[in-house]
């Protein structure tokens, strides 16, 4: 396998905190109800050490974003963010104008925290909000209340953010088109530069997989994702993945990096790692033990397993990750990220295009509107 230049390959961190203050019965993250004391130094020291373990596997290449999630990463102590990042750069290079992302719950943050994250290194924040009603706040089991999150998101700009992302989901129980409306417009007026806006799914391992509640009908569904992308669109807003809406300049690097099939980082319990190997260019997956007690265990090693990517898993998942976007793919980018010529991409796409999903040449792929509505369809092909 040939990469044309593997340095090139953007490298991201990925760093999970575990804890909520209770589990959400729609989350199938890896999140766990805080039931003790936060045993905060000890799962830092833990996130160096997994760190320092795993600095072999990214030989001397530099970070290009840290994402710090959940979880609820806001329960830790901004000095411990401030201790964590600054030991990282004892061990690794962080690019200029790194972007650092914090989740954090407007149930677990007031202003004054908001500035010393700020202090800290983060530089953007991703704020969960999910709802601004309060029945779908309940519903959803968030302990924040529509005021409370509108309180701490007027405060951000003030603590020294010029980014920030709202989390919303639409598609909620019982929620009317003027439900999800009225969270839109809401959000919106607050000013925040990057939205998540994504439908609710039943995952499973979930209370709400477990007892389904009553969720719009599929009428309404569909009335609303176009409303809101409409609204969006109308407000100026960059609609630039299936998810994910931005102002100008204002794209979430670190997932964009996910999106386009970089390398990435995962330390804390339960984290992912995809790291293409500089020397033999494979690409490799590691996964982190998944429940804290086994993550802080020192009998353990951090990493619980790993396993080479095939060529045709490759294929998959680069697909899979880069048709999220909204606009054309480079087939340059497929091979500069998986070393595969794109004659292996060519049968599936001639497949893809009669069928109306896609067009394609000899530098890029873009999706049709008929390919973006059936994108799971299209997205199997590639299997």
């Amino acid at each position: 396998m040939q990469i044309s230049s593997p340095a090139s390959i953007p490298l991201s961190l990925y760093i999970h905190m575990p804890w909520c203050v209770r589990k959400c019965p729609y989350c199938d993250f890896n999140s766990h109800a805080l039931k003790a004391p936060l045993p905060e130094q000890a799962y830092i020291d833990a996130l160096l050490a997994d760190f320092i373990s795993a600095k072999s596997l990214i030989q001397d290449r530099n970070i290009h974003s840290i994402f710090i999630g959940g979880g609820t990463p806001s329960l830790f102590s901004a000095s411990a963010i401030a201790y964590l990042l600054t030991q990282l750069q004892q061990h690794v290079n962080f690019v200029d104008a790194i972007e650092i992302t914090l989740e954090a719950n407007p149930g677990t943050v007031e202003h004054d925290q908001f500035v010393a994250y700020r202090q800290a290194g983060v530089n953007r924040l991703s704020i969960g909000v999910q709802s601004f009603q309060a029945d779908k706040l309940k519903t959803l089991g968030r302990i924040h209340s529509a005021d409370e999150a509108m309180q701490a998101i007027a405060t951000i700009p003030a603590a020294g953010f010029n980014t920030f992302n709202i989390d919303l989901m639409h598609g909620l129980p019982q929620q009317s088109l003027a439900d999800a409306n009225y969270d839109l417009t809401t959000a919106l007026s607050l000013s925040p530069t990057h939205l998540s806006w994504y439908q609710l799914t039943l995952e499973p391992n979930t209370l709400f997989y477990r007892k389904p509640p009553q969720l719009p009908a599929e009428e309404t569904l569909l009335a609303i994702q176009q409303h809101g992308h409409e609204l969006l669109s109308q407000a100026g807003w960059q609609h630039y993945e299936v998810s994910a809406y931005c102002q100008t300049d204002h794209q979430c690097q670190h997932n964009l990096n996910y999106w386009q099939f970089g390398d990435y980082l995962g330390i804390g319990a339960g984290a992912h790692s995809k790291i293409t190997d500089l020397q033999t260019y494979q690409v490799q997956r590691y996964w982190q033990h998944k429940h804290p007690k086994d993550y802080l265990d020192p009998a353990k090693t951090f990493i619980q397993g790993s396993k080479v990517v095939s060529d045709q898993a490759l294929v998959f998942e680069f697909m899979l990750n880069a048709l999220r976007l909204q606009q054309s793919i480079s087939l340059a980018l497929f091979t500069t990220r998986t070393g595969l010529p794109v004659a292996m991409l060519e049968p599936t796409l001639m497949r893809a295009q009669a069928e109306g999903f896609l067009h394609f040449d000899d530098q890029t792929i873009q999706l049709t509107n008929l390919g973006r509505r059936f994108l799971n369809d299209v997205v199997e092909l590639f299997l």
